[in-house]
Formats: C-alpha cells, sequence, structure tokens
C-alpha cells in the first residue's frame, strides 16, 4: 500500500485531502497563470489567446479543425481569437496544400517571440517547483495529472507529447 507524507495512505484519501488537493491545484493554477497574464495583459489578449498560440507553436501547420478539437471551444470562439492574432500578426493562416478548403495555422516571428516569452514565465515556475519537489514527485504529479485526463484528452496529450518528445 502506497503511502505518503505523514504515513497517510494514498488508497484511501479522506474528503478533507482531497479537499485540500483540490484547493491546492486552483491555487497553483493562479501562479501558473499569473506571470503569462500580465504579458498578455498589455497587448490584450487572454488566455484563449495564450492557448491558441501555444498549440500553433507545438503544431505549425496544423488546421482550425485540428484547433477546435484540441482546444475544446466553439468555433465561434476560435475564430474570434485566430481573428485578432492574425490582424495583428502573430499567426499566420495559409491555404491547405491538399485540400483547399482547410486552412493552417503558423505563428509569424512576433508570434513565436511573444510564445516564448510566455512559455519562459511558465517553464520558469516549473523548473523552481520541480527543483523544490524533487525527481519522485515531478513523476508522480505527471501520473496524477494523466490519470485525470478524459480517454479523448489523453489520446490528444500522447499525440502531442509522443511527437514532440524532446
Amino acid at each position: 500500500m502506497a503511502e505518503g507524507a505523514g504515513g497517510q495512505s494514498l488508497l484511501f484519501l479522506t474528503d478533507e485531502q482531497l479537499r485540500k488537493g483540490i484547493e491546492a491545484m486552483f491555487f497553483a493554477y493562479r501562479g501558473f497563470t499569473a506571470d503569462p497574464d500580465r504579458i498578455l495583459a498589455e497587448k490584450s489578449y487572454g488566455r484563449a489567446h495564450h492557448r491558441a498560440i501555444h498549440f500553433i507553436h507545438r503544431s505549425p501547420g496544423t488546421t482550425v479543425n485540428n484547433l477546435l478539437a484540441t482546444l475544446g471551444v466553439t468555433k465561434q470562439s476560435l475564430n474570434r481569437v485566430l481573428r485578432s492574432l492574425i490582424e495583428d500578426g502573430l499567426v499566420e493562416s495559409r491555404v491547405g496544400r491538399s485540400d483547399k478548403r482547410e486552412r493552417n495555422l503558423y505563428l509569424t516571428t512576433t508570434g513565436q517571440e511573444l510564445e516564448r516569452e510566455l512559455s519562459d514565465a511558465q517553464r520558469e515556475r516549473m523548473r523552481a517547483a520541480y527543483r523544490t519537489a524533487g525527481p519522485e514527485a515531478v513523476a508522480g504529479f505527471r501520473q496524477v495529472l494523466e490519470a485525470m485526463m478524459d480517454e479523448d484528452m489523453r489520446r490528444q496529450y500522447e499525440r502531442l507529447t509522443e511527437g514532440g518528445r524532446k
């Protein structure tokens, strides 16, 4: 049986232990998004812009439909975000080579610079947290996150991470 800090069994968590984990996740998410939020606010962008930039960077040439599936947002919402990113010169939309109806999305040089600034801020926060927690906690944290994903999300995540392992 797995034992946690203070000898508490990880197989039989109390509601109070789960509540503490949920609250820790809320506050950790606030910290994780705080730096990018400040950077985005200066440009009048929000988290939806950040997510689009992140996944276009991870999969250059991705289609609008692929991005819709990855982000799990409405077409209207994504179109609004993409329109502003394209108009501001951060994203380029190209006609598909095999299917002229498709639009392939790429970050421009300016988009790549913003993506790097946003990612650097989050990587630094993750790096500091991982150093503090140690390698076993890092592996356990990733396992917990992956276990919380719905099956479809996990497949998308695995495709993305398998295609981009470095």
